[in-house]
């Protein structure tokens, strides 16, 4: 079972690397901890505060070899972002404003430069038990070679794994984001996270899981949860291609993967296309937005979606610095037509914020068209309808209560909701 702290939790997600203008391809390895990059996070949190967060989820911060995600020595801080020191600041001042911080760490492989791959290399018995070894090759992730696969069932690798996660508890962090969760076969996270939560019970672990039986897997692995990437993809899909069809059966299959847990919500990331790439017309945008903040789930907001930043992933080398860019010094050095973007977050996280209840809520489908989506979120006696119209023409429903968020005119038992707008109605 979750913490409780987590029925709260607003996630602002930010990828230091890029964030803070580190150097992630063409680094010679030279030491940049004097510059202190990561503090640049620190700057940010009234903002992060100001915008509705109670989170910050941080990427990758652990010493490695590029992106971040070849870790090389899992507790000491990357050299290019600062020092240990650096992070137990930041810590710090996020919970001297209510904020939790959550951090990433990849347990499905390591970057080729981790000491005791190296030293299997060199014929070390005992380290080669860590991987996959056969002919002097080495299993990888998902074919590329730089990122060495962990023997999950090594005994020793469990251990570690224990020991990374407590170290950096013990530091202050809340919590646990586990990237490529889905290529760990669920028993070893069933035979660390139990002993982890025995010193350390309010901790949270998710799961990164693209795709598969969400439930099997919270259930067989001790997560307390996974990312909702079916609800993402039929998000920006359904508003995108006018198929709201596809949106209310996603949202049907949410109901079912809430009976077991609530899962973490989001409209963009570190591996996606922007939201607001993805979501060409801008009249449409805010309907992405307003169903992450008024369904059941722990929603993410990725760094610079809420200013309406554009970016768009391409299968390259260097192909997701468009969507991990660097963020500015100040909020002078923001576009100033991201604001009203940021204003709308503001909006719906208030929204949310007086609706507590909206964390573990269900939805029900009542109106249904390729354009026009109603459902009604609840959760016990409580309850808020939401009305998303993509068509050229108003929508009108017989529906009443006062208007809580976006634009409607409600007379006579009726809602009537501008084309292309939205409403949420209590």
């Amino acid at each position: 079972m979750s913490a409780s702290w987590t029925e709260h939790a607003i996630w602002w997600h930010v990828y230091p690397l890029g964030f803070a203008g580190a150097p992630v391809r063409d680094w010679d390895g030279t030491s940049l901890a004097d510059e202190h990059k990561l503090l640049k996070v620190v700057e940010w949190l009234d903002y992060a505060v100001e915008l509705g967060a109670s989170g910050i989820a941080l990427g990758p911060i652990f010493a490695s070899e590029g992106h971040g995600y070849e870790t090389v020595d899992h507790f000491h801080v990357d050299a290019r972002l600062g020092t240990d020191e650096d992070f137990a600041t930041l810590v710090d001042a996020a919970h001297s404003r209510g904020m939790r911080v959550m951090v990433d760490g990849v347990f499905n492989h390591v970057g080729q430069q981790f000491p005791r791959f190296q030293h299997a290399l060199a014929g070390d018995a005992d380290a080669a038990s860590w991987f996959h070894l056969e002919d002097g090759s080495h299993r990888n992730f998902e074919g590329h070679d730089e990122l060495v696969a962990l023997n999950h069932s090594s005994a020793d690798v469990q251990q570690y794994v224990v020991d990374v996660m407590a170290h950096w508890l013990e530091r202050g962090a809340d919590g646990w984001r586990l990237d490529a969760a889905y290529a760990v076969p669920p028993r070893l996270w069933a035979a660390v996270i139990p002993r982890v939560k025995e010193k350390f019970p309010d901790a949270y672990f998710l799961g990164e899981v693209i795709h598969g039986d969400y439930t099997a897997i919270v259930r067989d692995s001790a997560l307390d949860s996974v990312t909702q990437y079916e609800l993402w993809k039929a998000t920006w899909s359904a508003i995108t291609e006018k198929n709201f069809f596809e949106l209310s059966h996603a949202l049907g299959r949410h109901n079912e993967w809430l009976e077991t847990f609530v899962p973490a919500t989001f409209v963009g990331n570190h591996d996606v296309n922007r939201i607001a790439s993805t979501i060409t017309d801008e009249r449409h945008l805010a309907h992405a937005l307003v169903v992450l903040f008024t369904i059941g789930g722990m929603p993410m907001i990725y760094y610079g979606d809420e200013q309406g930043f554009r970016g768009v992933k391409e299968e390259r080398v260097g192909g997701d610095d468009d969507v991990r860019p660097e963020f500015p010094m100040d909020r002078e050095g923001l576009d100033e037509g991201g604001w009203p973007v940021f204003h709308l977050h503001q909006e719906l996280i208030g929204l949310r914020r007086r609706h507590s209840w909206l964390h573990a809520a269900r939805t029900e489908t009542i109106e249904l068209t390729n354009t026009a989506l109603v459902y009604r979120a609840y959760s016990g006696e409580e309850r808020i309808h939401v009305v998303l119209n993509l068509g050229d023409d108003a929508a009108s429903y017989r529906l009443s209560g006062p208007v809580l968020a976006g634009e409607a005119t409600v007379e006579r038992g009726r809602t009537t909701v501008p084309p292309h707008g939205w409403v949420v109605i209590g």
